[in-house]
């Protein structure tokens, strides 16, 4: 990069002011990324100190049957494929019991766009999942659901929602971003929820006073130009609303083994390398210091390996999600080795051993309990540190 021009950026952002899409590319343009990396623990540190929030969740996959066939997608089933599930309301309300006694503050529930099952299933799961546990918050359904459910009930958004909220619902999803550029959207996507609508059912959640997250899938056949025009329509939006909590880069994923059926769903693997390391760490910097009226960015640690969770702490990343518990989006397609689960104690050192502060909270990014400082670097010196993969 132009010394001229990093200088220029550098001071822009020690000032405070908003980046343009120009610096966005020129950012992502940049090779050093220790610089970036400066730029980026700056603005979060301003943000939230050394402070990174955590919570207690269980993923919950009602079903992997969906009418999309998405070019990347490794999870979606057909009806009477082998491996495909729905699970009955009461088989949903066992598996979210199973962490009872773990102090469960969130359900995050995330589904295929099941071709058959009626809309009165999901609210009807949401009430007896929160009967079963009235202090957890249930955060469920990306935007391309509930246009989903649009199309299966004949309700609007404004009604489905509605319904949702009576129900239990505390927040949607982030999911069904992926990349909101027509560009790049037309070649990965098989359903049709895209930019208008997804943006649509946020802004109607948000002014029903639903918070909600966001999400960026990257790293598969878009170009940076792409990542940068995604967060300016989030940015966008989060001007108008201030509705989102935070903001999740979610690394895209090749299929390492066959599913059950010997079948790879990922059909543009073959044209497509994953986001390396530096990549990743590159797009948590530049969404940091793009999206400077979000207040947190998140690193999904399930998606990046718990290392490289821990290095995106100092790339602008301040929350690493939660327990997670069996997600099965993309643990049915990756061979990482990241655990199914994180427990409380789990998180808590490995955020300490990452020299940060943990903060614990709920789905509102309300903080439920915060922890002390890590210990010093020189008594972690002293004596044999846990290596997490």
């Amino acid at each position: 990069m132009d010394v001229g021009l990093k200088r220029e950026l550098e001071q822009k952002v020690y000032a405070g002011e908003r980046l343009s899409r120009e610096d966005g590319e020129a950012l992502y343009a940049s090779d050093d990324l220790a610089w970036l990396g400066r730029l980026a623990h700056h603005v979060r540190t301003e943000k939230n100190g050394d402070r990174v929030m955590f919570n207690v969740n269980r993923h919950l996959n009602l079903t992997n049957v969906c009418s999309a066939s998405c070019a990347y997608c490794s999870f979606q089933r057909k009806p009477g494929e082998k491996d495909a599930y729905t699970m009955r309301v009461e088989q949903a309300v066992a598996k979210a019991l199973e962490m009872k006694d773990e102090q469960l503050t969130e359900l995050h529930i995330v589904n295929g766009l099941h071709p058959t099952l009626p809309w009165r299933y999901y609210p009807r799961v949401l009430k007896e999942l929160k009967q079963a546990l009235p202090n957890v918050k249930l955060k469920a359904f990306t935007a391309t659901e509930v246009q989903w459910f649009e199309k299966i009930s004949g309700l609007t958004a404004d009604a489905i929602l509605d319904e949702l909220m009576e129900a239990g619902l505390e927040s949607l999803t982030g999911g069904g971003a992926e990349i909101f550029d027509w560009e790049v959207r037309q070649h990965i996507v098989d359903h049709a929820c895209h930019w208008e609508d997804w943006s649509r059912i946020h802004r109607l959640a948000h002014s029903k006073g639903l918070r909600t997250p966001s999400t960026m899938l990257y790293g598969h056949i878009e170009e940076p130009r792409h990542r940068v025009d995604h967060v300016l329509r989030l940015r966008e939006l989060q001007d108008e609303t201030g509705g989102f909590t935070v903001f999740i880069p979610l690394r895209y994923q090749h299929d390492f083994h066959d599913s059950a059926d010997g079948k790879i769903r990922n059909r543009i693997q073959a044209q497509t390398k994953m986001a390396s390391p530096a990549e990743s760490l590159k797009t948590f910097a530049v969404s940091r210091l793009m999206l400077d009226n979000f207040d947190h960015v998140k690193c999904f640690w399930v998606m990046h390996g718990l290392s490289l969770a821990q290095l995106s702490l100092n790339f602008g990343v301040d929350d690493l999600d939660g327990s997670v518990v069996e997600y099965k989006i993309t643990h049915d397609a990756d061979s990482y080795g990241t655990p199914n689960t994180m427990h409380r104690d789990d998180l808590l050192h490995l955020i300490w051993d990452a020299g940060f502060t943990p903060v614990e909270r709920d789905t509102r990014y309300q903080v439920v309990k915060e922890y002390g400082a890590p210990v010093s670097m020189a008594e972690r010196r002293s004596e044999p540190q846990q290596v997490w993969a």
